[in-house]
């Protein structure tokens, strides 16, 4: 039987997960206008001044203390408000592809984050919440996500969480695999000379990245399905009478697992070091941007999640998985809980990083994703406010993080 008690417990989250549905109900204007908006202005990554200015006037109407610029990153976003003692991240990505433009739907994103947090904010002193909208630019490429861990934006954070668009149906919220990821540089120098007058005089880097890529793709029969390496030679010389003195390669390594990740960027930097001790050539390599961390779900979030989706009417696909791709989310829920889960645009078939999925960002599916997006994810912040064991969970990670732990990146 239940209790007096257990029904006034459950009329209240009734009544406080209403007013957030509602919020974003009387939104929805705004909040697509907000999505159309920044996809009709693309901006690539750390250029995002467009978006980060729409993103902070939203919050800053709605009267979050809002600061563009935030932690020293100018195309950053942080928007607060509340002051109780559990405090969520939202995060709203908004960088966009060369070409293609919004062909991964960051505007779904920030439109979806930016909704969720403006209906939280009516009701943060019932729930002791406090609300932190983050616009994070360069997912794409960079690692915004990164630049503001390591700036300490996650240090009083108790759990993060955000929500990406995708196509096909949709899935619970672990179906996204991501890989982590590192992007490096590879520089040989050798020496100049003429190729036809004194070639016994070169000594030929171009030679040493075609060795270094061959070694590759001879490695690529060893390693597991499970891994992807993908290079390209950036600078390869000169002039054809001119033996190449210097030839950079562009390089990726990405793994699910980190163990297997960093024994697999050992091998692959053997092989372009192979390309140096052949040909007599100095080698360097580097970082282009921050490495990204797998995601690690958090299972209660993400099962409060699923049922808040499934309750708003969308069917969940557990066959459905989405693999490959990397994002600086994962570096996020390596050190505070997070989700990052997929809410699909129903009725499109179309890849990310393909112009037709920048269509579809912007249709009226999109539109229903968008909101759907948002209420699910703050209907899953005020659940996870309410659910007393759940709270005590997230308040004691935090509470047990020694100061600057969430500082950080991956290390090799």
């Amino acid at each position: 039987m239940t209790t007096a008690p257990a029904r006034a417990r459950t009329a209240r989250a009734e009544e406080l997960r209403a007013r957030v549905l509602d919020a974003i109900d009387e939104r929805a204007g705004e909040l697509l206008a907000l999505s159309h908006a920044i996809h009709a202005d693309p901006e690539l990554s750390y250029q995002e001044h467009a978006a980060a200015a729409l993103v902070a006037r939203a919050a800053e109407n709605a009267g979050f203390t809002t600061e563009v610029g935030a932690y020293g990153l100018a195309t950053a976003v942080e928007a607060v408000t509340g002051d109780g003692e559990l405090t969520v991240a939202v995060c709203a990505e908004y960088d966009a592809l060369p070409d293609i433009g919004h062909a991964c739907g960051h505007n779904m994103i920030a439109a979806m984050g930016v909704g969720a947090s403006l209906a939280l904010a009516q009701v943060t002193e019932e729930l002791g919440l406090r609300v932190k909208l983050l616009g994070t630019p360069a997912e794409e490429h960079g690692g915004g996500k990164v630049d503001l861990l390591l700036a300490g934006a996650w240090e009083d954070v108790a759990f993060s969480l955000m929500a990406h668009g995708s196509t096909g149906p949709d899935a619970p919220c672990d179906a996204m695999r991501s890989t982590a990821v590192e992007r490096l540089e590879i520089e040989y120098t050798g020496r100049a000379a003429h190729a036809a007058g004194a070639p016994t005089k070169g000594v030929n880097a171009g030679a040493a990245a075609t060795i270094g890529l061959t070694a590759l793709g001879l490695l690529r029969q060893q390693l597991s399905p499970e891994v992807n390496v993908n290079a390209f030679v950036s600078h390869g010389g000169e002039a054809t009478n001119i033996i190449p003195e210097r030839a950079v390669v562009q390089l990726e390594v990405r793994a699910y697992d980190l163990d297997e990740w960093r024994d697999l960027r050992r091998r692959v930097l053997a092989c372009f070091e192979a390309g140096a001790v052949a040909t007599g050539c100095t080698w360097t390599h580097r970082r282009t941007e921050h490495p990204y961390a797998p995601l690690a779900p958090h299972a209660g979030l993400a099962e409060l999640w699923n049922r808040n989706l499934t309750g708003l009417g969308r069917v969940l696909d557990p066959g459905h998985t989405v693999g490959g791709g990397s994002t600086d989310m994962g570096n996020v829920s390596q050190v505070v809980p997070s989700i990052h889960p997929l809410v699909s645009v129903l009725g499109h078939e179309a890849v990310g990083h393909h112009a037709d999925f920048t269509a579809a960002a912007a249709s009226p599916e999109a539109d229903a994703a968008v909101l759907d997006g948002a209420k699910a994810l703050a209907l899953t912040v005020v659940d996870a406010a309410l659910d007393e064991d759940l709270r005590a969970e997230l308040l004691r990670l935090r509470n047990a993080r020694p100061e600057g732990a969430t500082r950080t990146t991956l290390d090799a």
